[in-house]
């Protein structure tokens, strides 16, 4: 069962299998058979990458800021149920009322919630009960994408788009949290020993933007999250973006230099994480006799000099630029220039100097799903791009993900910029 589960999961990690296929949400008519297709596509990709795990494995909470596999496994299906199920099916027969309170994330309006840090501590409903709950809410929805009259799909399928993007992101955390629970256990444990880095190909030099008023933000069709809008002016001064992303050689050369050591590099609160935390290197790096090997979805690895720098918080990637000389690009200099950089997407997602907060004219949706986005747009700092655990199909120049500066267990990175004189 292990093997066959693991391949699976290799091959979409490395995108040979197509990225999800729905039509655009807008198209008339509706093609139910293809929603249907995509929504089991996404579902069954959460189940491929759970499958190499044990129950116990899929239990376990090894931070407040991650989740375990299962609750991930039920939180992505309380959604359909909550959002789309309960709202749009008469009579809807809820799987089981305890699981509203059990798997609920962060949505207030939609009711009380168990405690985050407790996540971990429900060893109940099991790994297998959870699965039936998938099966289940996986069956009312194909069913209603089939048979819900013409004049309701738009709005369902509007609804299933979202909750698949939503899924995506959750399946990218199932790897992030796994690593970061198997990176405390002394047994140094692989996910997934066939695991490796995409193959890399950065070239040197700088793209240059010649400044002056752009615009930024989603336009036209396709999928996009409310964070991504409404397009809008923005002023660049000329500025000059390095195509490669930084390396572990790189990275290796600042902690060599003495970089985690010195106050001057630092913002404040970066220099008090680093005192703190003890960091000394990025996040899973460790040495052994000289040499430094960093935990990996494959295991305890050599550190590779070519390879990407990954795991660093925002306040590392501020203190390596201060130490370069140079500067994280702001969002809008990305992706103005993502186009032609290299490893743009697929390795890691990239800092940028950018604090996540509203775009000009911005509204939250309606309702509980407003909630998805817009309360987050505070003390954070705006990654483009994508990483190795992003499942194909869900990344795009203009996406905005978030985190705070201290966190580093995703697999987080950086490329350097400078501006012209």
């Amino acid at each position: 069962m292990a093997a066959t589960a693991t391949a699976q999961v290799l091959d979409m990690r490395h995108e040979t299998r197509p990225a999800f296929p729905p039509p655009p949400a807008d198209a008339r008519p509706v093609d139910r058979g293809a929603w249907i297709a995509a929504f089991r596509h996404v579902r069954d990709e959460s189940e491929r990458r759970a499958a190499p795990l044990s129950p116990e494995d899929q239990q376990i909470q090894s931070m407040p800021d991650a989740s375990p596999t299962k609750w991930h496994r039920a939180h992505t299906t309380w959604f359909f149920e909550q959002f789309l199920l309960k709202a749009v099916v008469p009579g809807y027969t809820v799987f089981d009322e305890r699981y509203f309170y059990l798997f609920n994330s962060y949505y207030v309006q939609a009711g009380p919630r168990a405690p985050r840090i407790s996540r971990g501590l429900v060893t109940r409903p099991t790994c297998d009960e959870v699965a039936a709950y998938r099966a289940h809410v996986d069956r009312q929805v194909a069913d209603l994408i089939a048979g819900a009259p013409e004049a309701q799909v738009s709005e369902i399928v509007a609804i299933v788009e979202i909750g698949l993007h939503h899924e995506q992101q959750h399946q990218e955390l199932m790897l992030t949290d796994i690593l970061h629970a198997f990176a405390q256990n002394p047994l140094l444990p692989a996910y997934d020993e066939g695991w490796r880095w995409r193959a890399l190909s950065q070239q040197p030099g700088r793209v240059a933007l010649d400044g002056g008023v752009t615009q930024m933000g989603h336009a036209g069709s396709g999928f996009h999250f409310d964070n991504e809008e409404p397009r809008h002016d923005v002023l660049l001064r000329p500025v000059e973006i390095d195509r490669a992303l930084v390396t572990n050689g790189e990275w290796l050369e600042f902690m060599q230099d003495g970089g985690y050591a010195k106050p001057e590099l630092w913002l404040s609160d970066g220099f008090v994480a680093v005192q703190n935390e003890g960091w000394e290197a990025p996040g899973y790096w460790r040495r052994q006799d000289g040499v430094w090997s960093s935990m990996t979805l494959a295991g305890l690895k050599p550190v590779d000099p070519a390879l990407p720098v990954t795991h660093v918080s925002y306040y590392e990637a501020d203190a390596f630029a201060r130490w370069a000389g140079r500067d994280l690009p702001t969002e809008a200099e990305w992706e103005a220039a993502c186009d032609s950089l290299d490893a743009a997407f697929g390795h890691v997602w990239q800092w940028t100097r950018s604090a996540y907060s509203a775009y000009p004219g911005y509204r939250p949706l309606p309702g509980a799903l407003g909630e998805y986005n817009g309360k987050f747009m505070v003390s954070q700092f705006v990654l483009r791009g994508s990483s190795v655990a992003t499942p194909a199909g869900h990344s795009r120049p203009t996406y905005r993900n978030f985190f705070y500066p201290h966190q580093r267990w995703q697999f987080t990175g950086l490329r350097l910029s400078r501006y012209q004189a």
